[in-house]
């Protein structure tokens, strides 16, 4: 959400900032709108003050023997127009806030102008792609192995479900315990174990309501299965006045995560790449506004930490204002080497929000003296997902006999078992 504090102040820069997402300016409409509700809120304000004050005259004229019956005329004149006035002023602040709520982000400086993800730009690359001969596709291998099912999950689920079973599903389980136990441990993250399913509220602090609504699984009581375990962990501050000190706020779970790919038929509509349901590591920062860009790199070298370990090649970039995320500011991709697609695919976003989802939330702090608050700064990254990861291990990690090296991280969480084959 915009502060239109701001918009008043420098609607030029708004619409600047909208310029680069490539939308249209909106200042106009947006402080035309905002100029008919104040004004509607001013002239409720006057009415009610001038029926007080004449409802008070009411007794003194009486009681000093003068005709009180035009002030009660207007007294009544006015209780009658002020539903109206009132009304008037919530259609307007409603509308008002539908617009604001439809808005992205404004980029911030140093993110590069660009169409789509080929605008993007490589921040770095680690690792070298091994040299992998006739290298398979992560379907291939788990399907060959009889521990990858579609089938199977097809008849429980339908498309966009996968079925793992043993040392398969082993792997996944182990490269989550990796992800919390490096993100607790190393780098100052609490571990929650949030709600799966979240009230229209929580989705809407986050951004995920109402434009993204289509995207999302909901129960026939009106529940949102979260899309990630940035709802719930996010909103954990929602309608809170935090202490500066508390601050930065680290937060991690690994959660199953929903989503109904919505506008992605005939995308990796083969393997794990997009599926239905997935387990995915998150990471969650509060911090303060000066805090918020040096707790975005931290954020992104904790998942990076991840790949870095488990050998796993892979490059940063920075997302152009065009292949950025509604609520974002600014976001890294971290995207992982996959020999058997040839090509790096994302396995991890993390993105500055900066006060954006605070302000839906009504997320605040005060420093210590103040009697001011702020809005908080906002963060979130995959640490990463999972079931990518799982699919980077598989192909990075593959034999030539169809088994599965296990990398030396992994081994301790694998009871030292050393590769996943047909027979083992």
């Amino acid at each position: 959400m915009h502060d239109l504090r701001a918009i008043r102040d420098n609607p030029e820069a708004f619409d600047r900032g909208l310029a680069r997402r490539g939308l249209a300016p909106l200042s106009p409409s947006i402080l035309e709108l905002d100029q008919r509700r104040r004004a509607a809120q001013t002239a409720f304000q006057e009415m009610q003050a001038r029926r007080n004050e004449a409802s008070r005259l009411i007794g003194q004229y009486k009681k000093d023997g003068k005709d009180a019956q035009p002030l009660l005329d207007e007294v009544a004149a006015l209780k009658e127009r002020l539903p109206a006035t009132e009304e008037e002023e919530k259609r307007l602040g409603a509308e008002l806030d539908a617009i604001l709520a439809g808005i992205p982000n404004l980029p911030a400086d140093d993110v590069p102008d660009g169409k789509d993800e080929h605008d993007n730009v490589e921040v770095r690359r680690v690792g070298t792609p091994a040299a992998v001969p006739a290298p398979k596709q992560h379907f291939e291998l788990g399907e060959a192995l009889g521990l990858m099912q579609f089938d199977a999950a097809a008849k429980l689920s339908g498309a966009r479900f996968t079925v793992l079973r043993g040392q398969l599903a082993r792997l996944e389980r182990a490269i989550g315990d990796f992800m919390l136990d490096t993100h607790t441990r190393e780098f100052g993250y609490e571990e929650v174990s949030p709600p799966l399913l979240v009230k229209d509220e929580a989705a809407y602090g986050t951004a995920q309501l109402p434009k993204f609504a289509e995207d999302l699984f909901q129960t026939t009581n009106g529940y949102w299965l979260i899309p990630t375990a940035e709802v719930p962990l996010t909103n954990l501050v929602a309608d809170s006045i935090l202490d500066a000190d508390e601050l930065p706020l680290r937060l991690t779970a690994r959660t199953p995560c929903f989503r109904s790919e919505a506008g992605s038929a005939g995308r990796d509509t083969r393997g794990m790449i997009r599926q239905h349901q997935f387990y995915k590591v998150e990471l969650v920062s509060i911090t303060r506004p000066d805090q918020s860009q040096a707790e975005h790199e931290r954020m992104t070298a904790a998942a990076e930490t991840i790949l870095t370990r488990l050998g796993l090649p892979f490059r940063t970039v920075t997302l152009c204002t065009g292949d950025m995320g509604f609520a974002a500011q600014k976001t890294y991709d971290i995207e992982v080497w996959l020999p058997g697609q040839d090509a790096y695919r994302e396995i991890s976003s993390c993105s500055n929000c900066g006060d954006f989802q605070a302000r839906r939330m009504k997320a605040r702090f005060r420093a210590k003296g103040d009697k001011a608050t702020q809005a908080v700064h906002t963060l979130n990254g995959s640490g990463v997902a999972v079931g990518r990861c799982l699919i980077a291990v598989m192909e990075n990690y593959q034999q030539a006999d169809g088994s599965i090296l296990i990398p030396d991280v992994l081994k301790p969480y694998m009871n030292g078992l050393e590769r996943i084959s047909r027979n083992g």
